[in-house]
């Protein structure tokens, strides 16, 4: 699924493309990705209202419109936003601009989904979030209290939205490589120094990501309906089998820490 690097990518895409622009009316074509409690008026909240700004929250992106209400869209594993795309059979919401432009949510399995939060209920959503990582707030120090007792594997309390927000799969397998840190040891057992590693690593990989516009296999699309270009750059994830760039020893795949792909070599992540 699309994680801080792609929705980060769809964000800004998405801030200059119709940041400033009037939402004119709002097509509902698959009203099963709607969530919360004002999903039964969602056209009616959005019609002559600003979109403000567009930004990422996790592994979220988030329209903020003029009335303090925030439309939050989580595209999970098929899910994309893009402006000015021809509908195809799973369109899911269409915004018209008054521009006379469109903002698509297109989603083939229609497993993500869609909320429109007031103020409080924004709110709400923000603080059951974690760190973001890319934020100065994101230290060693903080890592290292994040993680004080836990006897959760690393890799798995990475993705935990709940401690660090945003880190998905694909991203947990990179860092942890590029640290030499075993993705099953247990969270709490992580030094400072380590600590320090992962935080400088996990900050690079994602800001490398970033900047190729993130990791796409098969789904994932920008706002331009462009396929992200880091997938040539990964070192660990989708490499099981292979030789580890670093020593040349077999990686080694497995699914024993949280039932997903965890790609890691047994020689220098030890």
């Amino acid at each position: 699924m699309p994680e801080l690097p792609e929705t980060e990518t769809i964000a800004r895409d998405l801030h200059g493309l119709i940041a400033g622009s009037l939402v004119a009316g709002v097509e509902v074509i698959r009203a099963d990705v709607l969530r919360g409690p004002l999903s039964g008026a969602f056209q009616e909240h959005q019609v002559s209202r600003s979109i403000t700004g567009v930004l990422r929250r996790a592994k979220s992106v988030v329209l903020r419109l003029d009335d303090g209400k925030a439309l939050v869209v989580t595209p999970r594993f098929t899910g994309s936003l893009q402006v000015d795309v021809e509908p195809d059979g799973y369109a899911t919401i269409i915004w018209h601009l008054k521009d006379g432009r469109r903002l698509l949510y297109r989603d083939v399995r229609r497993l993500g989904t869609v909320t429109l939060f007031d103020a409080a209920g924004y709110q709400a959503f923000d603080r059951r979030l974690g760190v973001e990582p890319l934020t100065e707030g994101f230290t060693s120090e903080a890592l290292s209290g994040i993680l004080r007792g836990s006897e959760t594997p690393i890799k798995k309390a990475l993705m935990d939205q709940r401690r660090v927000a945003g880190i998905g799969n694909i991203y947990a397998n990179e860092a942890l490589w590029g640290a030499g840190i075993d993705p099953s040891r247990e969270a709490g057992s992580l030094s400072s120094d380590e600590c320090e590693d992962l935080v400088r690593v996990l900050r690079a990989v994602l800001e490398a990501s970033i900047e190729a516009r993130g990791t796409t296999f098969r789904d994932y699309r920008d706002a331009y309906n462009n396929r992200g270009g880091f997938a040539e750059q990964l070192q660990a994830y989708g490499r099981g089998g292979q030789p580890c760039p670093r020593c040349a020893t077999r990686l080694t795949e497995t699914h024993a820490i949280d039932g997903r792909s965890t790609v890691f070599c047994h020689r220098c992540q030890s």
